[in-house]
């Protein structure tokens, strides 16, 4: 048997394993049902990938991320290991296929969504294939107490039932005790190894910058700690605005959110990894499955949504060892703002049922029908239908979702139909006139029959693939094609598709759910409730903070943080006007970067200033600086 070091050498190049690696490893190896808590950048894929390509047969990795099942996919392939995606879009004849694939191909790795799961014919091709493990990634989504709970998660055991004889390991960044015994349980875990990596991340250095400028803490921070930065906000406009604002300031930025094309995304990803464009400003979207060693801050210039997130998004720092920095900056309209985002926008039970009857009404499904139909909608349009609340009612698509009562597929895009209205002959002589259209028509051409006898649905994706222009330049090209009378088109813009899963049934397929729904509404104020905690306690280390709310004991401060810094300068009072003084005998600096260089507090510099001022010991310029007399 291959050992595991041997494999991590072959195929990642690193001649050692990170700790707890190798004891996870080898209880896999062992067949040993295995729990492996690493926190963010503890290498947890490494922990089923090196098991599963020693052992005969393939593995299944349960994930609930399509781009980082897509990411890890593509990891594999590129290392020469023969993985599978099934992601949504598959269609049945494909999926048929690709299932063969892993019975008889010799694949290595089979990633699927838990919602795939539920397909009969995913089942009874896993029962034929010689599974050699079971990987639970992102396991805390299996309990309600968990970040992103997904209620699919819960049909994962139906592995154990498919493949009694295969053990599984469950991975997570965070989780609490708490919901790791739930994990445990859910899975039927046998005798489980544990193994729990501290939460501890001694290099990386947590502050909370309490500022009404923002803007100008942020651009002090990036010239402090130069180097490579994520800056995460909450929203995409304020991602675009931001990095514009950066740039007029001359650093080097871009912005990364859910809205930017694909090609587009992985050109500033690239642009990001290689340093050229080292600060990111970026919607939670982006970081996940990135494993960039030398980030040296992370900036949260909006509230997190919970510690949990916060606490894996700031360990996207550091991950060299080297010192790095986790900064939040918050302002007093912070904490009413992230109320009102994450709570004051989630539905609850009655508005639920009242969404799910105008969607069913929408599309005009009878009671009893719909199970299987799908449909394309346009959001705002359906919104406007029924004068409902847009972020509340996206929430609730959402939450349908993870319900599996409903498949919501978020991509904007165009239901195109066209139909050439000319002969053969006209088209050609058309062609060669306008040779500039003739690439897109003979890919139409050769993609679809029928196109001349009757309205086809063409698939912008595909044509957009083969001819290698833009969705954008396609549709430009099309309406230059009608008003050339060359053929008929029909657009008709959506923002999302949604496949009904259940019959119709109104109020009772909702009150299956109703318990979820008020216990998930309750968890979610306990999370925001303890960011807003820790952004206002500034008596106990921000490090220490955040391992209690995890439940690991520590006791000694980190020395480092915010509070840590406030408790230093606390003890040295009487010593600030001198240390002002040392600041200002080479530079004239304004009160702002005095707040910012000092170890001390913001009231603590400004009285200290004045004090000097009393004293006529320095004195202020005409731009607003202070300079020694």
């Amino acid at each position: 048997m291959q050992q595991p070091l041997d494999v991590l050498e072959r195929y990642w190049n690193y001649t050692s394993f990170r700790p707890l690696q190798q004891n996870i490893i080898d209880a896999v190896l062992n067949n040993e049902d295995t729990f492996a808590l690493l926190p963010t950048g503890g290498g947890k894929s490494v922990c089923f990938q090196i098991p599963a390509l020693i052992k005969e047969g393939i593995c299944i990795v349960i994930s609930p991320l399509v781009a980082l099942m897509k990411d890890q996919v593509n990891q594999l392939n590129q290392k020469g290991i023969k993985a599978i995606a099934l992601t949504s879009g598959i269609s049945y004849t494909n999926l048929d296929t690709l299932l063969d694939n892993c019975i008889y191909g010799n694949y290595k790795f089979l990633y699927l969504s838990p919602e795939r799961l539920q397909q009969t014919i995913v089942k009874e091709r896993i029962q034929q294939m010689n599974v050699n493990l079971i990987a639970v990634d992102e396991a805390h989504c299996i309990s309600q107490w968990g970040n992103d709970f997904r209620p699919a998660y819960k049909n994962i055991s139906q592995l154990r039932e498919l493949k009694p004889h295969v053990n599984v390991i469950a991975l997570t960044a965070t989780a609490k005790d708490t919901i790791i015994k739930e994990i445990i349980e859910e899975l039927d875990f046998v005798a489980p190894k544990l193994f729990k990596g501290s939460f501890a991340r001694d290099n990386i250095i947590y502050k909370v910058i309490d500022t009404e400028d923002k803007l100008y803490y942020l651009k002090l921070t990036l010239n402090k700690y130069p180097g490579t930065s994520i800056i995460y906000v909450r929203n995409r406009k304020t991602a675009e605005n931001i990095s514009n604002y950066l740039i007029t300031k001359n650093f080097k930025s871009t912005f990364y959110h859910g809205g930017i094309d694909s090609n587009l995304k992985q050109e500033r990803l690239i642009d990001w990894t290689a340093d050229r464009t080292p600060i990111m400003v970026a919607t939670t979207a982006f970081g996940m499955g990135i494993d960039k060693p030398n980030v040296r801050s992370v900036i949260h210039f909006n509230l997190p949504e919970s510690i949990e997130s916060y606490y894996q998004e700031t360990g996207r720092a550091g991950r060299d060892g080297k010192s790095a920095l986790a900064v939040i900056l918050k302002q007093n309209t912070d904490e009413a703002q992230l109320k009102r985002q994450f709570l004051d926008t989630l539905p609850d039970n009655d508005f639920v049922k009242l969404v799910y009857k105008k969607l069913s009404a929408y599309f005009q499904i009878s009671y009893g029908e719909g199970e299987q139909e799908t449909f394309s909608i346009n959001f705002n349009s359906f919104c406007n239908t029924y004068n409902l609340n847009k972020t509340i009612t996206f929430n609730t698509l959402k939450l349908l979702d993870r319900h599996s009562i409903i498949s919501l597929s978020q991509q904007f895009n165009y239901q195109t139909k066209i139909q050439f209205t000319i002969s053969n002959e006209r088209l050609f002589d058309y062609l060669n006139k306008n040779k500039k259209n003739a690439i897109l028509v003979k890919v139409i051409l050769r993609t679809y029959g029928g196109v001349f006898d009757h309205l086809t649905k063409i698939n912008l994706n595909i044509i957009s693939n083969k001819s290698e222009l833009s969705q954008t330049k396609i549709l430009e090209i099309l309406k230059q094609l009608e008003e050339d009378n060359i053929i008929t088109l029909i657009t008709s813009n959506t923002d999302a598709e949604i496949t009904f899963l259940v019959p119709r049934e109104d109020d009772k397929t909702i009150n299956v759910i109703s318990k979820t729904i008020t216990e998930q509404n309750n968890i979610k104020k306990e999370q925001v409730q303890s960011v807003i905690e820790y952004i206002k306690n500034e008596t106990r280390c921000k490090s220490l903070q955040l391992l209690d709310y995890f439940g690991e004991t520590l006791v000694t401060p980190c020395g480092k943080c915010s509070v840590c810094k406030l408790d230093v300068s606390a003890e040295s009072n009487s010593n600030i006007t001198n240390v002002i003084l040392i600041s200002l005998k080479n530079n004239e600096l304004s009160s702002r970067e005095l707040i910012l260089q000092l170890n001390y507090s913001n009231q603590d510099i400004i009285n200290g200033i004045k004090e000097l001022l009393e004293e006529d010991k320095i004195t202020i310029t005409p731009h607003n600086t202070y300079r020694i007399k």
